[in-house]
């Protein structure tokens, strides 16, 4: 019993590295999509609307992160309901999107930064607390599909909630 679960923990853990590199790598390039997008609309068409300026990049760089996250980082763990899926996923970065763009609000109004490379920064920071809040949310609540495909996945929630398995998974103390 004790291997059991120590195994199950092992690849549990390591089934959570892999999803955490992949979500990195996808962050990163939905990172780049949107303070690239952001650096060029506030020196551009926004360049007075800087707070606007996050909430369209956010905006398209989520649009991206959906995309590959859905179909690369937890493609096994994607629910059949795109709908809802789609929903829960807009849900969490509506949510992040205030936080990025919260940050520039911020740094612009309460603190008076009014230097392009200061409300940058604010928006990264901003980015950085939105990035641990989605990546939290999409593994426990977007993207959160058992692995019934991969045996040694199979009912991986149990670990973590055993009151959620059926009657007769769920063992008494005395027979632990």
């Amino acid at each position: 019993m004790i291997t059991e679960l120590a195994d199950r923990v092992r690849a549990l853990a390591s089934l959570f590295w892999r999803e955490l590199a992949k979500f990195g790598a996808v962050g990163g390039v939905a990172f780049v999509i949107d303070k690239g997008l952001f650096w060029i609309l506030i020196h551009g068409p926004m360049a007075d609307s800087e707070v606007k300026a996050q909430v369209v990049s956010a905006a398209i760089s989520t649009v991206f992160a959906w995309i590959a996250n859905r179909y690369w980082t937890f493609r096994h763990r994607r629910r059949a309901n795109v709908v809802r899926e789609l929903v829960m996923f807009l849900f969490i970065n509506a949510i992040g999107l205030g936080i990025a763009a919260g940050f520039v609000w911020l740094a612009k109004y309460p603190m008076d930064i009014s230097d392009r490379t200061g409300l940058f920064v604010a928006g990264v920071l901003g980015t950085v607390v939105a990035t641990a809040v989605r990546f939290v949310a999409y593994r426990f609540w977007v993207f959160n599909e058992e692995l019934d495909q991969e045996p040694e996945f199979a009912h991986d929630h149990e670990i973590i909630h055993p009151h959620t398995a059926p009657p007769e998974q769920v063992r008494e103390p005395s027979e632990q």
